[in-house]
């Protein structure tokens, strides 16, 4: 497959746009806090915990303490835990892939306690609980 000169421009022309949008010019793990701090070019600075990153969240301080940042500026990359997140999604609130999302959303969602999941709980178990799964022959 080859790559016209059109479409060469054009990508540059995109990672340039990415890029003033704001790109990572250095990145450090803050022990005492346990928190990720990325600052940008455009003088914003992004915190946030390791448990909110895939592939951060079991990670020894030592591991979470050596972050290279791409040559662009728009991906952090972990070397000894091989984890990668994505600057310009990282502003959007997007931590890791979709499926890693959702799957933080639904275990959120999961343990909520609210008011009508209990009720609907007491309910259930007044009805004899939750029926038990007959195995097939």
């Amino acid at each position: 497959m080859a790559i016209t000169e059109q479409e060469l421009a054009q990508a540059e022309a995109r990672m340039a746009e990415t890029r003033a949008a704001g790109h990572a010019v250095s990145a450090r793990y803050d022990r005492r806090r346990s928190r990720v701090v990325v600052a940008l070019n455009t003088g914003v600075e992004l915190t946030f915990p390791t448990q909110l990153a895939e592939g951060l969240a079991d990670a020894s301080p030592d591991n979470l303490a050596d972050i290279e940042i791409s040559p662009a500026g728009l991906g952090l990359h972990w070397p000894k835990l091989d984890a990668d997140l994505y600057v310009p999604a990282l502003l959007q609130g997007v931590f890791g892939s979709k499926k890693w999302m959702a799957r933080q959303l639904g275990a959120e969602g999961g343990r909520a306690r609210t008011a009508v999941k209990i009720a609907a709980s007491r309910a259930n178990g007044r009805k004899g609980g939750r029926p038990r799964k007959v195995a097939l022959a």
